[in-house]
């Protein structure tokens, strides 16, 4: 048998301190999520139309190479979004009142729809 030449594709780029699938704008903290939430790579690619199922595959590949890394990265941001939600109900309590009730707003038309 010949040997075969090492062909390798990349498909997440690290940019502005986060990961972001190769040549888009689309986090793999999307994808990552997705996957956590039990949702398969065909459903995944259906939610964004922007990548091939090549690319929600290797995302997920990529994902599961690094899991270590990428959750620990995960569990950061949202320890970050919650600071930020923190600091938002102390600066501003009605707005973020007004975002809690869109957000269960949301929460309950998804609900009956799905």
């Amino acid at each position: 048998m010949k040997d075969m030449p090492t062909v390798t594709k990349q498909y997440i780029e690290q940019r502005d301190e986060g990961y972001w699938i190769l040549g888009t704008r689309i986090s793999l903290d999307s994808i990552a999520y997705a996957f956590l939430a039990g949702e398969s790579p065909e459903s995944i690619a259906h939610n964004f139309p922007l990548l091939s199922l090549e690319q929600v595959y290797g995302a997920i590949t990529f994902y599961l190479a690094n899991q270590k890394l990428i959750d620990s990265y995960l569990r950061k941001g949202e320890e970050e979004f919650d600071k930020l939600q923190l600091s938002l109900r102390a600066k501003n309590p009605a707005l973020h009142q007004k975002l809690i009730d869109a957000q269960a707003q949301k929460h309950d038309k998804n609900s009956i729809s799905g």
